[in-house]
């Protein structure tokens, strides 16, 4: 049996991979382009123990997509390749487009194609599981939470990209009958995570003593989820999630931009005190454009229909998070050195 995984090089992607190896000894196929966010060494030694088959493409290239679903012949698909940067959305919002929108269609239609063409049971047991995000929703104030039925709202080039993927998986289920399931999950965070976003940045920022940029005042508010723990709620959905349905994935960890940051700074006081206090390193920069207040998921439908719930709390998961940096320079090193040295990045 083999699973299928877009995007299986990038962050969440490469801690599904991880975790499917761990969970059976099916075969494991990666599609990736490998842009900059995505990083081989992540499957290294997957790939190594030959666990995972790396297949470097583009998804935007249908007939090829066709032909690799085809090639794989997928018990699921999980789709999760895309471009999901907010500041990079604003600096260029095409690429953007291209992969989250267009390349969506392409996963579709390949998985349509190979979809029809299988007999009973099989077909019956197929699944096109497609991983979104909960910045569709847009921003909430003080209180509420997103949930399945929350009406779309997205701000950013991002966050608009990824609804109109949304649309279009929905859509290929009620048009087609693929069985399709989506996925809107909150902010993750946990090893092998590009160091463009908030946790890894402030991170290795602390480490070389450099300046640790907060927007605005830091309140905005995000929900935490451990990669690891979004990884066993993907593989769930897989196995028995409804084809329709929609599952919101939320860590229940609630905590403004600058609690987060106070708190790597805390934890880097006790690995590396020679550069302690790191709270000096703090410095309020301009905010954002369009800048989301709060996000929070009611993950109580996967919680109640599949036996889902997080494995940690947040504060373990951090300082498991930021001792993985510590010990793994061989990992992000080689990416500050080619592709990302911590530079500001969505200005507009």
């Amino acid at each position: 049996m083999t699973w299928l995984v877009t995007g299986g090089a990038g962050f969440i992607g490469s801690a599904l991979c991880h975790h499917l190896a761990e969970a059976s000894d099916d075969k494991i196929v990666v599609i990736d382009k490998l842009t900059y966010a995505g990083n081989r060494a992540s499957l290294g030694d997957l790939e190594k123990a030959g666990r995972v088959e790396l297949v470097v493409e583009d998804i935007t290239r249908a007939d090829r997509m066709k032909e690799l679903v085809w090639d794989a012949a997928p018990k699921a698909i999980f789709h999760l390749a895309a471009e999901t940067h907010v500041d990079r959305s604003i600096d260029g919002p095409g690429a953007f487009i291209a992969t989250n929108v267009s390349g969506t269609y392409s996963m579709l239609e390949g998985a349509r194609a190979f979809h029809a063409r299988l007999p009973g049971e099989d077909k019956r047991a197929f699944r096109f599981i497609h991983i979104s995000t909960d910045e569709v929703f847009g921003s909430l104030g003080e209180e509420g939470a997103f949930c399945e039925t929350t009406p779309y709202a997205p701000s950013s080039p991002y966050s608009a990209s990824k609804a109109g993927s949304d649309h279009l998986a929905r859509a290929w289920f009620h048009t087609f009958g693929l069985p399709v399931i989506v996925s809107n999950c909150s902010n993750n965070y946990g090893p092998r995570q590009f160091p463009e976003k908030l946790i890894p940045l402030m991170i290795l920022k602390c480490l070389a003593g450099e300046k640790l940029p907060v927007y605005g005042r830091g309140v905005n508010v995000r929900d935490w989820l451990h990669a690891e723990d979004h990884a066993r709620a993907l593989l769930m959905m897989a196995q028995n999630g409804v084809p329709g349905e929609t599952y919101c994935v939320g860590g229940g960890a609630e905590r403004t931009n600058i609690d987060i940051v106070n708190t790597i700074c805390e934890i880097m006081d006790d690995r590396r005190p020679e550069g302690a206090p790191h709270k000096r390193l703090i410095e309020f920069v301009t905010d954002r454009p369009g800048h989301d207040f709060r996000y929070a998921i009611d993950a109580s439908k996967i919680s109640s229909s599949l036996g889902w719930a997080p494995s940690r709390d947040f504060e373990t998961g951090l300082t498991e998070t930021i001792d993985w940096y510590l010990g793994n320079e061989g990992w992000w090193k080689p990416v500050q050195q080619s592709v990302y040295v911590g530079e500001r990045l969505g200005k507009a």
